[in-house]
């Protein structure tokens, strides 16, 4: 699976490591806003007074410029909007922009995690490391002839970069490999689930490695996700040691490459000729330095050898799901990115919990999962547990 893997701290189903670890704040520009729109209705109704009382002279013609300039300038203003990052646009050109860029990248979103269950699960393909190499290597296509194109703008990658990002591009393949394996034994809507545990490792090494302080509502959101994901297991009817043991890997190392990133991006940053390393740029170091790794690891593991045997691999339907699942993870990269830009942090990480919901109901629907009602009151909770941290890491 390419690089844009979705757990509360990354988007994790597509082709785009890009953190959610994002420190919200209110920009000073709308506690200004409000104080002048205060002054401002003041100011209307003082001079409104002096209306009511008939005064004709120079003053009341005056006055009465003065409001018609107040009323017509909040006419004006009222056309624009402001995002939560403190950027103001046309309110008529934007209005479909957020509402467009959520579906879009909840829709690639969606349609990304439940096309490798088809491809690892209902095709019974037993070659992670093999789809993840042929997605990565589809996704380095495609940046690198919209890069030739003039369509997005990467940076170049020296051999300084590469030095750098070698050690968080290891933690990278292997969380995209763990994650391939546990989504090819655990259904769906426990995957979900169980992913809210990487956001209990994110926030402990957070906090010790960086001294980030955590607020209460968080450590609580945490206990609840850890109560939703025991329970889950517990009561799953399809649990798999195997899968469950895959997923757990996974979110470890799904939390250290949040971390390493964190880590290491200043100094990425620096041997780069812009000074800045974006997200598109991410996406091709990230899957061009996969591939050699993927590369190795298929022989190590002899997997090339069940891939060459594989009857599957002769389906022509299986081709077109795997490619539009490697599309897609690479509509997942751009999506998140103009959702992110439309909206911000804020509302890109709630959407990205609420996002689960219907993610979670799909895969027990298409892949008619047998569940229970303790199971499924698990889920519920485990999904709300998350929506309740994204809330709190607002607060």
């Amino acid at each position: 699976m390419p690089t844009g893997f979705k757990s509360d701290s990354f988007i994790n189903y597509g082709t785009g490591a890009i953190s959610k670890n994002y420190d919200v704040e209110e920009p000073d520009f709308k506690a200004k806003n409000v104080a002048t729109d205060f002054s401002n209705k003041a100011l209307y109704k003082i001079l409104h007074s002096f209306l009511k009382h008939g005064n004709n002279t120079l003053i009341t013609v005056a006055t009465r410029a003065m409001i018609d300039r107040t009323y017509n300038g909040t006419q004006a203003a009222s056309d624009n909007v402001f995002d939560e990052n403190g950027k103001q646009h046309n309110g008529i050109g934007s209005k479909s922009g957020p509402l467009l860029s959520g579906i879009a990248y909840c829709i690639s979103s969606c349609c990304m995690i439940l096309l490798n269950k088809v491809v690892l699960s209902s095709y019974d393909f037993h070659a992670g490391i093999s789809l993840m190499l042929y997605q990565n290597f589809i996704s380095v296509t495609i940046v690198i002839t919209l890069g030739f194109f003039g369509v997005v703008t990467t940076e170049r990658l020296t051999w300084k970069l590469i030095r750098v990002w070698v050690p968080v591009n290891l933690i990278f393949v292997c969380m995209l490999v763990t994650g391939m394996y546990s989504l090819q034994y655990i259904n769906v809507a426990m995957v979900t689930v169980l992913k809210n545990m990487t956001n209990i490792l994110t926030a402990v090494g957070e906090t010790y490695f960086f001294r980030k302080h955590q607020n209460e509502k968080v450590w609580a959101a945490l206990f609840l996700m850890i109560v939703s994901a025991l329970c889950g297991g517990i009561t799953d009817l399809t649990f798999h040691a195997v899968g469950y043991t895959w997923q757990f890997m996974n979110c470890i190392f799904t939390a250290s490459y949040s971390l390493i990133l964190r880590w290491k991006m200043d100094t990425a940053k620096q041997l780069t000729q812009s000074g800045s390393l974006n997200e598109v740029s991410m996406v091709l170091l990230n899957n061009s330095l996969s591939l050699p790794f993927a590369v190795f690891l298929i022989i190590l593991f002899n997997e090339w050898e069940y891939v060459y045997k594989a009857d599957v691999i002769r389906m022509p339907i299986f081709w077109v799901v795997a490619t539009a699942s490697g599309l897609l993870g690479l509509a997942i990269s751009f999506t998140s990115m103009w959702f992110l830009k439309q909206t911000g942090p804020t509302i890109y990480s709630l959407v990205g919990s609420l996002n689960k919901i219907p993610i979670s109901i799909a895969g027990i629907l298409l892949f008619r999962v047998p569940i229970s009602v303790p199971n499924l009151f698990s889920i519920v909770f485990g999904l709300l547990a998350g929506i309740f941290f994204a809330k709190a890491k607002m607060s």
